[in-house]
């Protein structure tokens, strides 16, 4: 690709034939396309004035750094002179990178999945020049296949239409425009209230299980997700019906697929955390891409697995998962990038990108770098006749070539491991604890191998929005394991969000910013400002981290975007929250997000957000604001709860109501730290976590006056469990605070 996988900062052996608008840009995606034949423009005003000046239509295309269509129609179409021509000619182009406008994303998204059945990425999408959608779709080809017209016919198809036939045209799209406006509205009359809890936990419960995969986890046939969503939604939902059958089940549903989701493909077992998704159903041929969302909410996970299972191996898992953000996605001013890409050159002499090709292993190559002979084991094995054993690699290698549609991966091996390090052990004749120390010294060879290939392209904007949800990972597995490295990481990335995506002057919000060609954060010229996503998030992200570490500063930020989130998007009509600035008038939809997917909607997490600092701040009108929210989700909550199981989550916590943990104590005390510990041992879905030393000044007694009258008794630090204002004897020792909190 001309483009592809290029950044700030790369340097071209050759000059560019072609050079656009989008090179004065940061986001990698729009980069990618900087050097198209296209007279392409971001996303703005100079694009919309020169569509309404020359009465042209619009041609918007929409996708990401790392999908591997958007590499595709790139290199296919985008690259192609006769095309550009075409487009540069007719249209007004504009380029937009989902990631950095999620709005303008999510409302042409809604059209054409309205319009044509289906949507994904790249979009592509043609609007009147006051940006209404006409036609819609996804992935074109360039000339026409079989029936299927490519985009060069349906271009000029476009313009026909356009010439001769556009009133027609623009009616059709303002009355689709008109049936969206009615059928996302989500509204909640004065009066309603949110629906029942438990009947609505009880039914996500019963529809995920009915799709749930019994032989290897997850939920429905593949492709298949991790979906983080539903696993949360379950471990809540056991920790309320611990007695029950239901409980026991949805509690095995997630290990199990926790369990099969780490030892599967999925899971990088070389160089650490997870792809995007599996092509098959049990979870062994990825789609390659890693994303950052992804890797936030699985540590949240699998350390929410070990709480519950105090098995080791979770923890494990969720410590591999941050090894590897820490290492790939990290930036040094604290901030996290975006995602790193399936596809990348197989050698440094190829001339086209496959998928996969930084991941995979031929048989040959690990019988080379393995080649050393185990001492006792049977019949001479050496260490690659071992881990080839282990992780199921063959000689022809191990993907279906349905799993494989563009023959990327043939020959090549995704290691899965096929068998128990027992059994593994038991088939060499070796004890356990010498397989262990095969397989990781085997996996760091490869590691190192692995690290001379040609790097897949990363996306290394950082978005403040997943930036968040990374806070949330680092703050709730530091806390959980005592582990202060990952306490200082989580407010590392705590202070970046407020230095680079915090706009002090105007107290908003900045959604993105950039790495730059020194390696320093940039910022563009026309910074874009928050989403509710960014606002949702962080909160989130900062609720957890001042929950680990019991710093007040990050409480009273929370605090603050908690007023400024609910200022801009707050629908004061209708209830609940748009998903991005009501008064913006280039989105001609107010959406509100109604699924929780890849990544939870941020009406969820704000759900719960507003009912921890409820019980943190003592602000009684965000518990109300809470229920307003959720009863304006009620009637998607009772027929389609599945749709929303972070929400659930939220509702849940409403019915069952919040425990505030209160520890006193000196803060460095041991007594305080053991009382502590025992608190962040336990999945507590429904509390909060507060630490005082008996002063009485400061925010804490300010907003929560009734914490003046706790005291240590005697001189040990004591903790209280309080819920709805009444608080249970005081207790000092951590095995009696652990009953309490059980029971």
């Amino acid at each position: 690709m001309a483009s592809g996988g290029e950044g700030p900062g790369t340097s071209s052996p050759k000059p560019y034939k072609y050079s656009n608008r989008l090179s004065k840009e940061r986001s990698p995606y729009l980069l990618q396309h900087a050097h198209n034949p296209v007279d392409w423009f971001p996303w703005g005003q100079e694009a919309f004035d020169k569509a309404k000046s020359e009465d042209k239509p619009i041609f918007l295309s929409v996708g990401y750094s790392t999908c591997h269509w958007c590499h595709v129609m790139e290199r296919e179409s985008f690259e192609d002179e006769e095309i550009g021509k075409i487009l540069s000619e007719n249209f007004v182009c504009i380029k937009v990178d989902r990631e950095e406008r999620p709005d303008v994303d999510k409302v042409y998204m809604t059209f054409v999945q309205a319009t044509s059945g289906g949507g994904g990425w790249p979009m592509s999408v043609w609007l009147t020049p006051d940006l209404k959608p006409f036609i819609g779709g996804t992935y074109f080809p360039p000339r026409d296949t079989g029936r299927r017209p490519g985009l060069n016919t349906i271009l000029l198809r476009i313009l026909e239409q356009w010439q001769g036939n556009r009133e027609s045209l623009e009616s059709s799209g303002e009355r689709v425009l008109e049936a969206l406006r009615k059928g996302t509205a989500i509204t909640a009359s004065e009066d309603q209230t949110p629906p029942s809890g438990p009947d609505v936990a009880n039914r996500c419960f019963q529809q995920l299980a009915h799709s749930y995969d019994e032989d290897y986890g997850g939920f429905r046939e593949a492709p298949k997700f991790p979906s983080p969503v539903n696993l949360m939604f379950l471990l809540s939902f056991w920790a309320v019906n611990r007695s029950s059958s239901d409980g026991e089940e949805a509690l095995q549903m997630v290990l199990h697929t926790l369990r099969m989701m780490a030892v599967g493909g999925i899971h990088d077992h070389v160089a650490q955390g997870f792809h995007r998704y599996s092509t098959d159903s049990s979870w062994h041929v990825p789609h390659f891409e890693k994303m950052l969302y992804d890797q936030a909410q699985l540590v949240v996970a699998y350390i929410t697995a070990y709480q519950v299972s105090r098995e080791q191996f979770f923890a494990d898992v969720a410590h591999d998962v941050l090894r590897y953000v820490s290492r790939d996605l990290s930036d040094k001013s604290g901030g996290f990038y975006s995602a790193e890409d399936a596809d990348s050159l197989p050698m440094f002499d190829s001339s086209e990108k496959k998928e996969g090709a930084f991941c995979v292993w031929t048989a040959a190559e690990i019988r080379e770098l393995l080649s050393e002979i185990v001492e006792g084991a049977t019949g001479g094995a050496t260490k690659a006749d071992i881990f080839m054993h282990h992780y199921g690699v063959k000689e022809q290698g191990n993907v279906q070539p349905e799993q494989d549609p563009h023959g990327e991966l043939l020959g090549q091996n995704v290691l899965i491991v096929r068998y128990s390090a027992e059994l593994t052990a038991a088939h060499f004749g070796l004890d356990v604890e010498r397989v262990h120390e095969i397989l990781a010294s085997s996996r760091t060879k490869l590691a190192e191998v692995r690290r001379a290939r040609p790097l897949p392209h990363l996306d290394s904007k950082m978005l403040a929005s997943w930036n968040g949800l990374m806070l949330s990972g680092f703050a709730r597995a530091g806390a959980v394991l005592g582990d202060k490295a990952l306490l200082k990481r989580a407010e590392e990335a705590a202070d970046f969000l407020q230095k680079h995506l915090w706009d002090e002057s105007e107290r908003k919000m900045v959604h993105s910013c950039y790495r730059g060609d020194e390696m320093e954060v940039e910022q563009i010229e026309s910074p874009i400002t928050g989403f509710l996503d960014d606002y949702a998030y962080v909160v989130a992200g900062l609720l957890d981290l001042f929950e680990a570490t019991q710093e007040v500063k990050w409480l009273e930020w929370a605090e603050e975007l908690q007023l400024k989130q609910n200022q801009l998007f707050w629908d004061e009509q209708g209830s609940g929250y748009f998903c991005s600035d009501p008064s913006d008038p280039t989105v001609l939809l107010r959406l509100k997000q109604d699924q929780d997917g890849a990544e939870p909607s941020a009406n969820s997490v704000s759900a719960l957000n507003l009912l921890r600092l409820s019980h943190l701040t003592g602000r009684q009108d965000w518990l109300a604001r809470c229920q307003r929210l959720l009863a304006a989700f009620s009637d998607r909550l009772v027929r389609v709860p599945i749709a929303l199981p972070d929400m659930v989550r939220g509702l849940m916590a409403l019915h069952y109501s919040l425990k505030q943990i209160v520890i006193c104590g000196q803060p460095d005390a041991e007594d305080t730290a053991n009382l502590i510990a025992c608190v962040h041992s336990l999945f507590l879905p429904h509390k909060v976590l507060l630490v005082i030393d008996g002063g009485t000044d400061g925010f804490l007694h300010q907003r929560l006056p009734a914490l003046s009258s706790l005291r240590p008794l005697q001189g040990r630090a004591t903790a209280f469990v309080c819920q709805n204002f009444v608080c249970t004897l005081p207790v000092t020792c951590p095995e009696e605070l652990r009953r309490l909190l059980l029971e």
